[in-house]
């Protein structure tokens, strides 16, 4: 008769905890790969519901929503609220138009810029608001407007006036769905909807730093003279700026930089998802854009009006 066996040996035991050990390193990867894999999707679900309310919004305006009033009195991202079942919040925004601080206004903050929106949050970031070191305690959102090829900025000759016109890096402005005080409809997007960016994923910026504030009327667009996650930074020219990880780079972080009599900012489509970014077309269609995309077919894919061919696949 054979005997009972006694305790694992310790020898037995250090094995078992060494394969253990390597089940969990092969697991954790898989179960990040899944989860990032579903952020991803989401991400995609909300850009789809975004360009969806912004098709409903031109239904009933008979134009897009303007990119902006002006740095802080309201953009698009007040205006597209009853249209993304927020109507009780668009309610109670107050100034929107008539103010250059009504973004952050306390009643404001309290009501409106200081929420959280779900639809408007891409799961794979990393949430700024919980810091409190977001621009006046406002929300911090992760999906910004296609303003065009070129730059924002103060109009010449008009203080705090903006335009979406500036010269940058010698682009020349082909049009953009979004502009400052120039509502834009379906039918002036003459290169097609299905070749004209509506809106992709911006980054929230952690600590002291403006991007991700997207209810701000700079920082709620993007641009395509700059590649998606464009590792030459952002054009901030802000004080409210920070460049060190996990935040994206910034050119004149933290200064005000005068260029042709105005001051010009760029932001760039930017993700935490590994390879590019999620955008949403003009036709309400969505797809993943890689960061290797050619400049030139990114930059085409930026202008309403500005006649390119868009290669077959990207």
């Amino acid at each position: 008769m054979f005997g009972k066996r006694g305790a694992f040996t310790l020898i037995e035991l250090l094995v078992v905890i060494a394969i253990i050990g390597v089940l969990i390193a092969l697991l954790v990867p898989a179960v990040q790969k899944v989860r990032e894999a579903a952020n991803r999707v989401n991400c995609q679900n909300n850009l789809k519901q975004l360009g969806l309310a912004m098709h409903n919004y031109h239904d009933a305006h008979r134009s897009l929503p303007d990119g902006g009033i002006d740095h802080f009195s309201g953009n698009w991202q007040v205006t597209i609220l009853p249209f993304i079942e927020q109507n009780a919040m668009y309610q109670l925004y107050q100034g929107y138009g008539t103010g250059p601080t009504s973004v952050v206004l306390a009643a404001n903050i309290a009501n409106v810029t200081g929420k959280q929106l779900v639809l408007c949050t891409c799961p794979s970031d990393n949430p700024a608001l919980p810091g409190g070191q977001t621009w006046a305690k406002c929300s911090y959102l992760n999906y910004a407007v296609n303003y065009g090829n070129t730059a924002v900025g103060d109009a010449v000759g008009s203080p705090g006036t903006m335009d979406v016109e500036a010269m940058y890096s010698g682009y020349v402005y082909g049009g953009a769905p979004f502009r400052f005080n120039q509502p834009q409809r379906l039918t002036d997007i003459t290169d097609g909807t299905s070749n004209t960016l509506m809106m992709a994923e911006v980054i929230q910026g952690q600590r002291i730093d403006v991007r991700g504030f997207t209810w701000w009327g700079d920082a709620g667009g993007f641009v395509t003279s700059l590649l998606p996650n464009d590792p030459s930074g952002d054009l901030v020219n802000h004080t409210y700026c920070d460049n060190n990880p996990p935040n994206p780079p910034a050119v004149s972080c933290g200064s005000y930089t005068i260029t042709d009599g105005r001051i010009i900012r760029a932001f760039a489509a930017r993700s935490r998802h590994t390879g590019g970014v999620n955008v949403a077309l003009c036709d309400g269609s969505v797809r993943f854009v890689a960061n290797n995309i050619a400049a030139l077919t990114w930059q085409y894919l930026g202008t309403s009006q500005g006649g390119e061919t868009i290669p077959g696949t990207y």
